[in-house]
């Protein structure tokens, strides 16, 4: 549900930053970032990058007169350890190890 908020908080966020594209581009990043952090969005980076350089993320606007682009991006998952998911399982009962019975 968090990330539908996010994604509907960036096609938001797109539409006026495009229109004002000769924004200067750290006014844009301190726009966009307070309005994810009011919808609560935690866990994503935003960087300023060349309009030609290619960048992981999603395109949330452009600033300095479309010379530049402001990208997001979300921070990985936490690292899960092998057996963390097979542990949790066994705690709440959805899970039988091999070679037990199950009925």
């Amino acid at each position: 549900m968090k990330l539908l908020a996010a994604i509907g908080v960036l096609l938001f966020v797109s539409v006026p930053a495009h229109a004002q594209g000769a924004k200067a581009c750290d006014e844009l990043k301190d726009e966009i970032t307070k309005k994810l952090d009011a919808k609560g969005v935690k866990g994503y980076t935003l960087e300023i990058v060349a309009k030609d350089k290619d960048a992981e993320g999603k395109v949330v606007g452009t600033c300095d007169g479309g010379t530049k682009k402001v990208v997001y991006s979300r921070a990985s998952a936490p690292h899960r350890s092998p057996g963390q998911g097979r542990r949790q399982a066994l705690i709440h009962g959805r899970f039988s190890p091999p070679g037990s019975q199950s009925a």
